[in-house]
């Protein structure tokens, strides 16, 4: 346990050190919050939504990004840098296995990802007036399922990759349609019947589906549940079929 603690805490630095690095991903999606906050219309109740804000729908949709953002962004491209560079390789003659570099870089970004969602909550709840999740064993679950899914999917990219500037050009293009099904730009309740059944068996529509389900004080529905356990186990099987340390 010491070794990962150590590694993670230097990993940590490393990736502090990159000033341009974790301004973006560490700062897009509360801000991202906070100018959705700032339109006076999402602050309204819709009729169309039952009576809520739309920036209230958006809360657990920024959640579901900041997962996202370290899961196809920062996580897979750092991990397989070091690949392309040797480090892994070196690592196999000490006593530091690259699989401890892999714990270490999957609770890193895991960390900073809980960290971001919080304050993202908070900025939700003290700014916006946005309810607290009501359901917290249930919005716990809902965001370990989504974010297990989506550090599989990211694990995937990085072993497919074989470069640090694939493995970014590729998560980016992930991101986009992951955060459309997600309803950043279409609130999931806004969608048609079909891109809502779409959005349903993607990890991330799943995940937000789950985590506004939590926040309403119900428990998520086991149909988001297994779509997530899904991905996690489906990516995650293909990932370790195609990993490579060097």
């Amino acid at each position: 346990m010491k070794p990962l603690i150590r590694l993670t805490l230097t990993e940590t630095k490393l990736f502090l050190r990159e000033p341009m690095a974790w301004m973006f991903i560490l700062g897009f999606p509360p801000v991202l919050m906070i100018i959705f906050g700032l339109i006076p219309p999402f602050r309204e109740p819709q009729e169309e939504f039952g009576g809520a804000r739309i920036i209230d729908l958006y809360a657990p949709i920024m959640v579901a990004i900041a997962i996202t953002v370290f899961a196809l962004s920062s996580f897979p491209q750092y991990f397989v840098t070091y690949r392309e560079k040797g480090v892994l390789r070196r690592l196999r003659v000490t006593p530091v296995k690259p699989s401890t570099m892999l714990s270490a870089q999957l609770l890193m970004s895991l960390v900073f990802a809980l960290v971001v969602s919080l304050v993202i909550l908070g900025i939700a709840r003290f700014a916006f007036e946005v309810a607290l999740p009501q359901n917290v064993p249930g919005y716990a679950t809902a965001f370990l399922l989504c974010s297990t899914a989506m550090f599989a999917v990211g694990l995937l990219v990085a072993s497919l990759m074989p470069t640090g500037t694939a493995t970014g050009a590729i998560g980016t293009i992930l991101l986009f349609p992951m955060m459309f099904f997600a309803g950043l730009w279409i609130p999931r309740d806004a969608m048609n019947d079909v891109l809502r059944t779409v959005s349903d068996f993607t990890p991330l529509g799943a995940g937000v589906q789950s985590l506004q389900d939590a926040t309403a004080g119900d428990w998520p529905q086991l149909l988001h549940l297994l779509v997530m356990l899904a991905w996690t186990v489906a990516a995650g099987a293909l990932a370790v079929r195609y990993f490579r340390w060097e």
